[in-house]
């Protein structure tokens, strides 16, 4: 970034960046200059270089050619790391404000149960304990205590996991008057579409497209690029039947359990949803944990568990969509 950062407004600036894991590159050749204010989905099929990007552009890993620059002034939240803060026992007064009765809001002085307010909740579960909320409400704590702290960069890793559609419409809220740049992984394509203002997509070649928009602006860049032999075909232009036939060869075939995984993955996921709702139904019952602390145990473990194989089904059904996606085409 440039020295004079109030002027430019350039917080982030990345020149000519690759990185490589052994044999393979899986960023290469990128060059992006991130505002100040700048909201940037970063988006892919797994394993294609998302994470290793965040943690280059936060500064958390060097690339190996090129350059990262990071303003002097940027100070960054990560949301995803701060989930250690929520163990059961805490009450919300301690997540919040460190047990204390007032927080501060980026500088502005606020009661805690006033702030409580702003995010949805019941300003009465300022005692609560962590464990008797659901994920969904210990979300939304985690968001409420993050966006309070002074810092001008916001990361996001799939914000959007164990949110009620409640909380989806106040987190789009929040993001959208936060005055600094906001750094979102994520696969909901709904949400980025309608919170980034720049998309960067990985599709696994070590090509990073940057998009102005959202998911939709980058996939329908993709499906330009994808096909242009057949706008060509379409003007009467001829393709000799050798230059075709490679690319018909390269369609992905799903295997019998690649089929079956992608039609029953949707019922698992809707059945582990289900169970995570009845199980939380039962730890929100605020005389449990005092009551029968062993079968809290089981109900925070067993919740646990079943996030831990909803987000495993979820990628493993969206890597299947990819390819029936590229099968079809």
């Amino acid at each position: 970034a440039s020295s004079d950062d109030s002027k430019t407004k350039t917080v982030i600036s990345a020149q000519n960046v690759c990185k490589s894991f052994g044999d393979r590159t899986i960023i290469k050749d990128f060059t992006l200059r991130i505002q100040r204010g700048d909201r940037i989905g970063i988006v892919g099929a797994n394993g294609t270089g998302k994470t290793t990007l965040i943690r280059m552009l936060t500064g958390e890993a060097e690339p190996d050619t090129g350059s990262i620059t990071l303003s002097p002034t940027l100070t960054g939240i990560v949301i995803d790391q701060q989930r250690k803060l929520l163990t059961p026992e805490k009450r919300v007064r301690d997540v919040l404000a460190e047990g204390s009765d007032w927080i501060d809001v980026r500088g502005v002085r606020k009661h805690v149960q006033g702030y409580l307010k702003e995010f949805l909740f019941d300003p009465a579960l300022i005692e609560a304990r962590i464990g008797s909320l659901s994920g969904g409400e210990q979300s939304r704590i985690l968001l409420a205590r993050e966006f309070a702290r002074e810092a001008n960069l916001l990361v996001l890793d799939e914000p959007t996991n164990d949110l009620d559609l409640e909380t989806l419409d106040l987190l789009q809220e929040v993001i959208a008057d936060y005055d600094g740049t906001v750094l979102i992984v994520s696969h909901d394509r709904d949400f980025l579409d309608r919170t980034v203002t720049l998309t960067l997509g990985l599709d696994g070649s070590g090509h990073v497209d940057i998009i102005a928009g959202g998911y939709a602006d980058w996939e329908e860049k993709r499906d330009k690029r994808d096909t242009p032999s057949v706008k060509k075909m379409e003007k009467g232009v001829s393709v000799a039947p050798s230059a075709v036939a490679p690319s018909a060869a390269k369609k992905v075939k799903l295997t019998y359990k690649d089929q079956r995984d992608y039609d029953l993955l949707p019922k698992r996921i809707s059945e582990i949803d289900a169970e995570i709702a009845a199980a939380e139904k039962e730890m929100s019952d605020s005389a449990l944990y005092l009551q029968k602390p062993a079968r809290f145990a089981e109900l925070t473990a067993k919740t646990e568990s079943l996030r831990t194989e909803k987000d495993a089904a979820e990628e493993r059904w969206l890597e299947l969509a990819m390819m029936v996606e590229e099968s079809a085409s």
